[in-house]
């Protein structure tokens, strides 16, 4: 039995024991994003978040080997140019073709069952309708690992592919949304440990795991590589008190990368359990019992916000909009502090979902929408700047992203609740001000308020007699 083994082995002794609970996690990470407003891919954007990403190293956990993390890692578009090079070594014609990339952990020491699990996703995908060309073994130095995150290493690998119907980016993402849902769900059914899909997607891809900040590009060669771009880039260091590391705890997850806790969850998962009967089945018809249930038994507390985020984005809305549904700003019906139809726009995501909430700073990115905001507490603060390169920053503390100060046009704060966000289509950067406006004004938020029960006021009245006295007491 390695390291890795024993210590999965003492916690779960230790919580059969009921002497640790995972849901008593807490953590304090670093995260962060860059973006390139202009919407144009750059080596540039990549280079800034893996320095960012080491520049926030005294924000992760290290283990006493003095090499294994507890977790670090990025999200990224996924670089075309990089993937179609690979490809086209190997014989195929792909110029004219956007690249899908599965990246996916297997298990390393049990061949078998990474064999059934490549077939599971090869199935799963071709039932889709999509074509594959193979699998790609990601390179990686597992020398600068230490002795507990060697142990627990997964084999790391890509599944390459391309959409044959046509699609939009929405629909393609949601059709692959539903595709890991269900090969997660035959996984379970067969029982095969320590798979991950860190992401499936034809817009972004997840690089992670449980080396230092400061070994990423040392661990994933594809770092180095002069066709490695993208648009834009969420990192995170993680940093949990009272926690057992694995690989695929690491941040980024599907769509964001998490700082602080939610002090709500427990609440917020079963709100969730009667919630998404109903936002399934809108949006996934008939393939609604594949993506139930949304959030997986055993999820973190970050894992599961990530989940339902994922479910809000598949459905259709952007990533500000469910950032507010789910994580919205401080606000009262009765102040005159804000715009009637901010009131209005707050009042409909109080209605459709309960708060999470943290201290929690969040970033995230849908392939479209990259945004960075804070929950109404306030408790973990991202900062900004945007400099004369068109590249937006975002830290959770000053100085992670090494601009020349001279070239700083904008460097601001974001408040409590508040968001800031850049629509890479469109190339536009958002303050907090003109993103809530936007949002604000898309649907008729008034009129769909207007026509809500308030159950407080119909069911209010004198309070009821009391039926007992102390004798029966």
């Amino acid at each position: 039995m390695n390291a890795f083994e024993r210590q999965k082995k003492n916690r779960q002794t230790l919580i059969d024991a009921h002497s640790y609970d995972p849901a008593d996690e807490h953590d304090a990470c670093g995260v962060g994003l860059i973006a390139s407003i202009d919407g144009v891919a750059k080596r540039e954007v990549v280079e800034l978040a893996i320095k960012a990403l080491k520049n926030v190293w005294h924000r992760g956990a290290v283990d006493a080997d003095g090499k294994t993390g507890d977790g670090a890692g990025v999200l990224l578009d996924i670089p075309q140019d990089f993937f179609k090079q690979a490809l086209e070594k190997i014989g195929y014609d792909v110029a004219a073709k956007d690249i899908g990339v599965g990246m996916v952990f297997l298990p390393r020491t049990n061949l078998a069952a990474q064999e059934q699990a490549r077939t599971i996703v090869e199935s799963k995908l071709i039932q889709a309708g999509f074509y594959l060309y193979g699998w790609r073994q990601v390179p990686v130095n597992p020398d600068v690992l230490g002795s507990k995150a060697q142990a627990g290493r997964p084999a790391i690998e890509q599944i390459l592919f391309h959409k044959r119907k046509k699609y939009s980016s929405d629909e393609l993402e949601r059709a692959l949304y539903v595709v890991r849902r269900q090969i997660e769900k035959q996984i379970i059914a067969e029982s095969i440990a320590d798979f991950y899909i860190c992401s499936l997607s034809g817009l972004t891809v997840t690089y992670k795991g449980m080396f230092l900040a400061e070994d990423i590009d040392k661990f994933y060669h594809d770092f180095n590589h002069s066709l490695f771009s993208s648009r834009a880039c969420l990192y995170h260091q993680r940093y949990s008190t009272n926690t057992f590391p694995e690989w695929w705890l690491a941040h980024p997850y599907r769509v964001i990368a998490h700082n602080g806790e939610i002090n709500t969850v427990k609440a917020n998962i079963n709100f969730m359990k009667s919630h998404e009967i109903k936002m399934a089945s809108n949006t996934f018809g008939a393939r609604a019992g594949i993506v139930k249930p949304v959030i997986q038994k055993g999820a973190s507390d970050s894992a599961a916000l990530d989940s339902v985020f994922e479910l809000l984005v598949r459905a259709g809305r952007s990533a500000p909009l469910a950032k507010t549904l789910l994580i919205p700003e401080a606000y009262s019906k009765r102040s005159t502090l804000m715009p009637d139809e901010w009131h209005d726009f707050y009042a409909y995501c109080n209605a459709v979902m309960e708060p999470w909430d943290g201290p929690a700073g969040l970033v995230a990115y849908d392939g479209k929408w990259i945004m960075a905001g804070l929950d109404r507490n306030g408790l973990r603060p991202l900062r900004y700047a945007i400099n004369d390169q068109n590249i937006l920053a975002v830290g959770s503390e000053i100085g992670t992203c090494p601009m020349q100060e001279s070239s700083i046009l904008v460097k601001r704060a974001i408040r409590p609740g508040r968001l800031i966000a850049v629509n890479l289509d469109e190339g536009r950067f958002y303050n907090s001000t003109q993103m809530i406006e936007k949002m604000a004004q898309e649907q008729p938020y008034k009129e769909w308020v207007q026509s809500t029960v308030n159950l407080d006021e119909q069911l209010k009245g004198s309070e009821p007699a009391c039926t007992l006295d102390d004798v029966h007491l």
